[in-house]
């Protein structure tokens, strides 16, 4: 989680002050979440779902075992991330998908 909280904000371009002022907490409770040294509580969860408009699952990044890829919406000058176990795909990686995804078509 506390790798997850900190790319998110980072992908804002927010500091730490502004994503807590923007979640009506103190700096350092938002930092204490980025550092492991706070755990957010449910609410605080919600919250900061909602501010990033993704799922706590993502937050929390909880796998699913039947899911291979999960698309995380962080919104970063109105595009999409995809990732896979928590990580952003490369360019490379990600053309490589595509690459695969067409291929797989044409066989299917």
């Amino acid at each position: 989680m506390l790798q997850i909280l900190s790319e998110l904000r980072k992908n804002k371009n927010w500091s730490q002050a502004e994503t807590a002022e923007l979640l009506g907490i103190a700096k350092s409770t938002y930092a204490g979440y980025e550092s492991g040294y706070r755990e957010p509580s449910l609410r605080a969860l919600i919250q900061i779902a909602d501010l990033f408009d993704v799922s706590i699952d993502v937050i929390l990044a909880r796998k699913n075992q039947t899911t291979v890829l999960e698309l995380a919406t962080i919104s970063k000058m109105d595009s999409m991330v995809l990732t896979v176990d928590g990580k952003p795909l490369t360019e490379e990686e990600t053309a490589n998908l595509i690459a695969f995804t067409r291929v797989r078509r044409e066989l299917g």
